[in-house]
């Protein structure tokens, strides 16, 4: 195929039913580049020579080179299916490859199947077309299993829903027990399975979404191809031998008949006999006996023809791929398979779209009606003047100024000026580089110079269209939306840009000029209905962190220019500030860090950097007292006591032997008493988890302490009583009783997985479900509103909380899994108020009363002062008596209410020492966050594996052998702090035969103590009296005490009274 002209692309662009969006997905080294090299060579724009050699996308995949199943996310609102490559030379399905089947799952967006590196089958591994063949088997039923598990849970999902549902009708009263007789005696065991269609769910060569293939020799082929080809040799329909080729039948010579039963007959399947018997004789003419005379007949049967310079190189494969890419060219195999199996712009679903528009809590029928209308421009795909303009940039890629096409034009120029002097251009100025943001049209037509709304994550369309009515440079205050105008459109050519003027519905471009108004990714409208699209998700957030400084502190504005751009650049880089002052990168693992920072050295800052050691984060949380010691004896009372007297009491802090700490402020105003218990980890898991949602329930409780509604949608409303029911299953037991009614809080900020319990005897404060209550509460009236008020300060204990969860006492690390009971609250303001210089004698009598516990007392003590008073005065009197004791009240009110002086600061602070020395009164433990690692290996380095990975504390789940090969599949879990360098030492190890790959999964606890000192017998026999062996939960919480710049209880000198010189004695 010869080079295509820019005047046909813009013209096919104009046709979205022609169109087809897809994004090339897999692991490393399996072959993404060539593949999509060797589609760019179709269109002529690199020699095809090149493919696989010379990236023709090598400036779109730069931010990105080293795929993971972080990056996954970036381009998949861009399309609409998804071309997932997947390597043969794997025996298993990598965990990246599981991720992608699981995303494109997610998303509803269909998915199609190459397995590349067939090649190294027949090179490398020395199989024979039968062995491969079993092996290719093995792989598609891999590969359905993800898929068919996906599937199943996604059945089991809907028909648990279903049922709750049903409930619910019944407890209403909406189903009659007169209309479903026996319904309590008859079960339906059935999961609903047996029901569903998956026929077209599952990856398989004959329903054509299968491609074979080996991109670095040029070639590729689905079943359609042979079938055709043979159904003329063999004078056998097409149908019939493509519902044959693949699967257990073979050709009956004799009756010359396709027959079943294959393997029960010891026959060559049709797949092998017709299709790989073919390609495996190709390769031992040309690569392994080089028979010229076997090519050249090869040659003239297949029709094709070799230049001479081909035929002669002294490397065989080069003459083997002029052959294969003329025989089963590559790009025409999967441009066939894309074309009739994948869909266009115009065939994308209601229900995709829905979910695009819906955000965070809200759902698709709780937005506007403008905003629902707008689904018709989805559907359609307009490229209508009248049609909106909807635009989503999923991405944002540097690109030098130079190679832009509005630069190039000037070269002709140039080169005739070549004769006169020109001025020096600034350094800067030659070294100058552009963002593009990388978009695709879902709706209208983009022109360039037109002015675009840039809808935040936080946009909300309700707010928008009260406000705003058209696309205007003079934009009033709407929170969350800007204007920007789209300064050059280009066409992505490879490597190359092209520019456009404008460009229609359903294609994907590139924007010029948006790199002050989109950081990572936007949504672009010309209407102001439209909400923001979904937030892209990323199979795994960022963890390793590093603080950057430049080696020459002049150089300061540059690296924090060349750290803006890289977070703008890269989608899953994050660049923070801290409090000290550092320059914090977080990435996800070690090679996408190493990556980072060789962009920032090259590309964004250009200077020379110096990095830190990886910051790891921890966790710290309390567990259940052990039942045994470290050497497995019966604990006594010993070591109890031990533990519980690590907190030192004062005045002003007492410790019950329960574990209940009460401490009083420094002005004795308030007293507080907290406990520490260790939440069960499977609700840990399930507030972790829900985040979303918390904060979501945070944000109405916050609305409505305002005096605002927050309008949630009734799925919002729904996933909430899920939350709180499993919540109520979860916490049984006598010490958690009515737990989730009495929850006071969530922490850290507000939304983590810490609980703050309210169990104050006789404060009864509203619960935090207050809002799935409201409608309950309001048909109840208001006297249940007033015996829940909240006192005053209540905010000030929150505060309390959330500092003490936001940094532990153990290294100042998150606090998780824990939750503090808030037993006592008692608060005694003096009798004078020094500060209110105006009151009088007479009013500050009624000042002198301390404040009650709770506003119904206070309220009645109120009524029946006025009650007594009103007795047996005049009017006058009464009068003066109602004045005074209003305006008493006033300035009672002026004191209570200032819940921001400096008593609150004194409550906030008791609160957060409280929750401090509560969790230093049980056993403390650290957790590590924890990379689930799956390792392949041979037999003959095994042991090897394993030792590497007990010297870095790993822990072996599982391990297996594939049937028919001699790999093992290890899987086990790697604290994310020793995974540095882990890598590189095992494939030295192994002399490159395993292969590790690391994906975050949880955090997990160290069982070790970090504080744990021998006071048994036992412990001091088997440890010895300095028990020094290694403690690694120590190691760690020392690591970042000495980090953060904390006090470290080390020892530095053992023996201070004899010295010891390492130098010969003289």
């Amino acid at each position: 195929m010869g080079y295509t002209s820019l005047d046909k692309i813009k013209a096919l662009q104009k046709n979205p039913a022609n169109v087809r969006n897809l994004c090339i997905l897999a692991h490393v080294d399996h072959g993404k580049t060539t593949l999509a090299d060797s589609l760019v060579a179709s269109n002529g724009i690199i020699s095809s020579r090149l493919a696989g050699k010379v990236s023709g996308l090598k400036r779109l995949r730069r931010p990105e080179k080293d795929f993971n199943c972080r990056k996954t996310p970036v381009i998949v609102l861009e399309c609409d299916m998804k071309y997932i490559c997947c390597s043969t030379f794997s025996t298993s399905v990598s965990v990246c490859t599981q991720a992608v089947l699981r995303q494109a799952w997610l998303e509803n967006i269909r998915p199609v199947l190459v397995i590349n590196k067939i090649d190294r089958l027949i090179m490398e591994l020395k199989l024979t077309s039968q062995e491969a063949y079993t092996h290719l088997q093995k792989i598609l039923e891999q590969v359905n299993a993800v898929t068919g598990s996906l599937f199943t849970s996604k059945v089991l999902e809907d028909r648990a829903v279903k049922e709750e549902r049903a409930e619910e009708d019944k407890e209403e009263g909406d189903i009659e027990p007169a209309e479903c007789p026996g319904s309590e005696q008859v079960y339906d065991w059935s999961a609903g399975l047996e029901d569903s269609d998956d026929s077209q769910l599952y990856f398989s060569p004959d329903q054509g979404n299968v491609v074979f293939a080996s991109a670095i020799d040029g070639w590729g082929f689905s079943i359609q191809q042979f079938a055709q080809i043979h159904s003329q040799r063999m004078g056998i329909r097409a149908e019939v031998l493509l519902k044959t080729l693949w699967g257990d039948f073979y050709l009956n010579a004799k009756a010359k008949k396709i027959m079943k039963g294959a393997h029960a007959k010891g026959k060559k399947p049709l797949f092998v006999q017709l299709v790989l018997d073919n390609i495996w004789s190709l390769y031992d003419a040309v690569v392994t006996r080089r028979d010229k005379e076997k090519i050249e007949k090869m040659m003239m049967s297949l029709g094709v023809k070799v230049m001479t310079r081909d035929s002669r190189h002294s490397d065989p494969k080069v003459l083997l791929s002029a052959i294969c890419s003329q025989w089963l060219p590559v790009s025409q195999a999967v441009l066939f398979m894309v074309c009739d199996k994948l869909p266009s712009p115009l065939d994308m679903t209601s229900e995709r779209i829905e979910r695009l528009m819906s955000v965070g809590a809200r759902r698709f029928h709780s937005l506007p009606l403008q905003t629902q209308e707008l689904k018709t421009a989805f559907m359609q795909c307009s490229s209508d003047d009248t049609a909106p303009v909807i635009v989503f940039v999923s991405k944002m890629f540097m690109v030098d100024a130079k190679a832009l096409p509005q630069n190039k034009q000037s070269e002709g120029v140039s080169g005739q000026m070549q004769g006169l002097p020109l001025k020096a251009k600034p350094e800067e100025e030659e070294e100058k580089e552009t963002f593009v943001a990388f978009a695709r049209v879902y709706s209208g037509v983009v022109r360039r110079g037109q002015k675009v709304f840039v809808m935040g994550p936080k946009y909300d369309p309700a707010q928008g269209l009260r406000m705003v009515r058209i696309v205007s440079a003079c934009l009033p205050p709407v929170p969350h939306l800007a204007c920007c105008t789209m300064d050059s459109l280009y066409l992505l050519m490879g490597r190359e840009l092209e520019e456009l003027e404008e460009v229609p519905s359903g294609n994907v471009l590139g924007i010029g000029g948006l790199e002050e108004c989109v950081l990572k990714s936007a949504t672009l409208s010309t209407s102001p209905a439209l909400p923001p699209f979904i937030p892209l998700n990323f199979e795994a957030t960022p963890i390793v962190r590093v603080a950057i400084e430049p080696k020459h502190p002049s150089e300061m504005p540059k690296l924090v220019r060349g750290m803006r751009l890289l977070n703008q650049a890269d989608p899953c880089a994050e660049v923070l500030i801290q409090e000290t002052g550092e320059h914090v990168l977080v990435t996800a693992g070690e090679v996408h860090l190493q990556r980072c920072l060789d962009d920032l050295r090259e590309r964004f800052a250009k200077i020379e950097i110096s990095a830190s050691k990886p910051i790891i984060p921890f966790r710290e949380t309390v567990i259940r007292p052990p039942k045994v010691d470290m050497v497995n004896e019966d604990l006594g009372k010993q070591q109890k006591v031990a533990v519980i007297h690590q907190v030192k009491e004062s005045d002003t802090l007492h410790l019950d032997p329960s574990g209940l700490v009460t401490l009083t402020t420094p002005n004795r105003q308030a007293t507080v008493g907290v406990r520490a218990i260790p939440l069960p980890e499977e609700v840990t898991l399930l507030l972790e988890g829900s985040a979303d949602l918390i904060r979501t329930l945070e944000q109405a409780g916050q609305a409505q302490r305002e005096g605002r509604t927050l309008d949630m949608s009734t799925w919002t409303l729904d996933a909430l009583m899920v939350l709180k029911s499993r919540l109520e299953v979860l916490l049984q037991g006598r010490k958690w009783r009515n737990a989730v009614d009495r929850i006071w809080a969530f922490g850290p900020r507000r939304y983590g997985p810490n609980i703050l319990l309210n169990s104050v005897e006789g404060y009864q404060r509203p619960s935090v479900w207050h809002c799935l209550e409201r409608e309950k509460g309001e048909k109840e009236g208001g006297a249940k509103a007033e015996a829940s008020a909240i006192r005053d300060f209540d905010n000030s204990v929150v505060s309390g909380f959330q500092l003490a969860t936001l940094s532990g006492p153990m290294c100042e690390e998150p606090l998780m899994g824990v939750c503090f009971s808030v037993e006592r609250w008692d608060m005694n303001f003096p009798t004078q108020r020094t500060h209110l210089d105006s009151v009088t004698e007479e009013d500050s009598n009624s000042l002198d009363a301390s404040v009650s516990e709770s506003p119904g007392e206070a309220a009645g003590q109120q009524e029946a002062s006025g009650k007594a008073g009103g007795a047996g005065e005049t009017p006058s009197q009464a009068e003066g008596a109602v004045a005074g004791a209003s305006q008493g009240r006033r300035r009672a009110e002026v004191v209570l209410v200032d819940c921001y002086g400096p008593f609150s600061g004194q409550l906030i602070a008791a609160v957060k020492e409280a929750c401090r020395h509560a969790f230093q009164a049980k056993p403390q433990r650290l957790m590590a966050a924890m990379y689930t690692c799956e390792i392949m290996a041979t037999a003959e380095v095994l042991g090897r594996v394993y030792g590497v990975l007990g010297k870095r504390e790993g822990r072996v789940l599982q391990e297996e052998m594939k049937e028919g090969t001699e790999m093992f599949i290890i899987k086990a879990v790697l604290p994310v702090a020793e995974s540095f360098g882990f890598a590189d030492e095992i494939r030295k190890r192994t002399s490159g035969l395993a292969s590790p790959q690391l994906v975050f999964s949880h955090w997990e606890v160290i069982s070790s103590d970090p504080s744990w000192v021998p006071t048994t017998e036992e412990e001091y026999l088997h440890f010895g009296e300095k028990a020094d062996s290694a403690n690694q939960a120590l190691k760690y919480m020392n690591g970042v005490r000495r980090r953060k710049g904390l006090y470290v209880e080390e020892k530095i000198v053992e023996h201070g009274e004899k010295q010891r010189t390492l130098s010969k004695n003289k």
